[in-house]
């Protein structure tokens, strides 16, 4: 990727935040691979006469070294447009950056409420340079619903093992979190006092939990975290039927805990990419196997589901710039991106539609790592959801 300034003339630039070094640095490889796997096709493109280039720095996986990556793309690379994706501290970091320093900003991977009204904005107030993809806590909820009335067909108590950071708090949020779309859906929700990320013990947890007589158990949780619960919940002799789990259970197991089976094993997740959905790229028509595919055979690592993600960050930064009124006015950038409608790798995505300004939501459906073919686990589709045209590729198991 090319790194000199954008000071010669005919070029807009597309700068890049990316994590390449700290704790975020395994979800910075699927955006490295799409920004070289997409920049041929970006340099076909000529919005109004100019080339389209890319520029990345790296965030460090830290909101400080994510504002610095800002300020150098900004400052160095003259960015029409930032994008950036992962990060509960280094995305909001990053779109805060954009807004303050006026640079149209585009996100992903981050729940919708959080990203919005976590950052400040109200349906009054919407934000002016940064706009986001994503889905939302209800509709995890209401994808996590689907598994748990599976296991026997009616409403559940759940447990809920909440963290105290960001994820926990917007999980329990009465008005805009996980909890009341749940909740509406009939089930009933045992909520003990959120526990301190990272954890070193959840067997309060586990007590609670089988002493309520508990089958199913509900997370935003680490895979440390969480395989830190199922081993001390083991040790009690009990376990849940079932555990639904987001954030880092959504990618292919990484953690064990002295050779034990990995926190994935079993875990219903929301799938929201794989090489099965029918998704297609607006750039050059690949589509979300193929994607997977490529990836696979030129990393030797499992994909993973940022990959369609990020794939589609670019495929809307090349549609604002080309249908911008002025691509090299950030305010006309800005603004096409508000009327974006586009289907790209990651589905349909529309600022029109809402749900507020800003915003443009992704469908989910619920999946679940079982025993794979070709990898040690793989994620099953086990409820298209809101996924149109996505079969289901697997039946629900449980403990």
């Amino acid at each position: 990727m090319s790194e000199t300034p954008m000071g010669q003339q005919g070029t807009l630039t597309v700068g890049v935040v990316v994590a390449r070094s700290g704790r975020l640095a395994d979800l910075g490889r699927p955006l490295d691979f799409v920004m070289a796997l997409v920049e041929p096709e970006l340099a076909r493109l000529r919005p109004a006469g100019r080339r389209i280039r890319l520029a990345s720095r790296d965030s460090r996986s830290s909101a400080e070294g994510a504002r610095q990556a800002v300020d150098e793309l900004v400052r160095d690379e003259n960015a029409a447009i930032v994008v950036t994706l992962a990060g509960t501290q280094v995305l909001p970091a990053v779109a805060d950056a954009c807004e303050a320093a006026a640079v149209p900003c585009l996100s992903s991977t981050f729940p919708w409420q959080v990203y919005y009204y976590g950052r400040g904005a109200d349906d009054e107030h919407p934000f002016e340079w940064t706009y986001h993809f994503c889905w939302g806590l209800d509709d995890i909820a209401d994808v996590f619903a689907d598994l748990w009335e599976r296991v026997d067909g009616s409403p559940q108590t759940v447990g809920c093992l909440w963290n105290d950071g960001p994820q926990g708090a917007w999980s329990r949020h009465p008005e805009r979190g996980f909890a009341p779309a749940a909740r509406a859906r009939g089930h009933r929700l045992v909520e003990p006092a959120p526990y301190q990320e990272p954890a070193t013990a959840l067997d309060t947890h586990v007590t609670m939990f089988r002493d309520a007589g508990i089958d199913i158990v509900t997370s935003a949780a680490t895979g440390q975290d969480l395989a830190l619960f199922r081993s001390q919940a083991a040790d009690s002799g009990w376990q849940p039927r079932l555990i639904t789990c987001s954030r880092w259970l959504a990618y292919p197991p990484s953690v064990t805990r002295g050779g034990e089976q990995p926190a994935q094993a079993g875990v219903g997740t929301l799938a929201y990419w794989t090489p099965a959905h029918p998704y297609r790229s607006s750039l050059g028509g690949m589509t979300a196997a193929e994607l997977a595919e490529g990836y696979e055979q030129t990393t030797g690592r499992q994909w993973l589901q940022p990959l369609g993600l990020a794939y589609a960050l670019f495929e809307v930064a090349a549609h604002a710039l080309s249908t911008a009124d002025d691509p090299t006015d950030r305010g006309a950038v800005a603004a096409a991106l508000r009327r974006t409608r586009l289907e790209t790798m990651a589905g349909l995505l529309d600022w029109t539609a809402g749900p507020v300004p800003n915003i443009a939501t992704v469908a989910l459906a619920g999946g679940q790592w079982q025993p794979g073919t070709r990898h040690d686990y793989e994620l099953g589709i086990v409820s298209p959801g809101q996924v149109d045209g996505l079969a289901a590729t697997a039946d629900l198991v449980t403990a």
